[in-house]
């Protein structure tokens, strides 16, 4: 389930590249949303408001895509308790998982801008979320392939978890 909620991360998040900009520059915010009309703001946030009101089904797919990492950060947690805390993949991915959450709120340059943590680009804070989504991959399917090769998977099996993987997505 955890590289269902992965690939999910991934198509999400490539929707969502093509319409964010990582710019930290001042711009006046000219979107749909009418009460920041006229306000100056990073053009790290007018891009994610932008896509939130004015590109159609953007604020499904942010919602879809922080849903999956939730998901995916709780199923790493429940990966590394099952192992109690010995399957090194586990605990790497957990980290990796929380990492890659907290570049990606950076990346927003919203909340995070009136603290210690917003003194750094957004550009920084998307090139971290990038990176930690590409290590996390690896991480996922190098052990997906470690744990079916062990014990391989059943067509039901897989059926099971990607309509588990679906409902649990959707549901949140």
């Amino acid at each position: 389930m955890l590289v269902y909620f992965l690939v999910v991360l991934l198509l999400s998040g490539a929707f969502l590249a093509f319409h964010y900009s990582p710019g930290g520059g001042t711009v006046v915010y000219t979107g749909e949303y009418e009460p920041l009309r006229g306000v100056e703001m990073s053009g790290a946030y007018a891009s994610i408001l932008s896509l939130g009101f004015d590109v159609p089904g953007g604020l499904f797919v942010r919602r879809l895509h922080f849903n999956a990492t939730v998901l995916l950060a709780l199923g790493t947690v429940v990966w590394a308790l099952l192992g109690r805390l010995r399957y090194a993949p586990a605990v790497l991915g957990l980290g990796l998982c929380l990492a890659g959450a907290l570049a990606g709120f950076g990346s927003a340059d919203d909340l995070l801008s009136g603290t210690v943590l917003g003194r750094v680009p957004a550009v920084v804070w998307y090139g971290l979320h990038l990176v930690t989504a590409l290590a996390l991959g690896v991480t996922l399917v190098v052990s997906a392939r470690r744990e079916a090769a062990r014990a391989p998977r059943t067509p039901g099996f897989v059926a099971l978890t990607l309509a588990l993987s679906a409902l649990l997505l959707l549901w949140g």
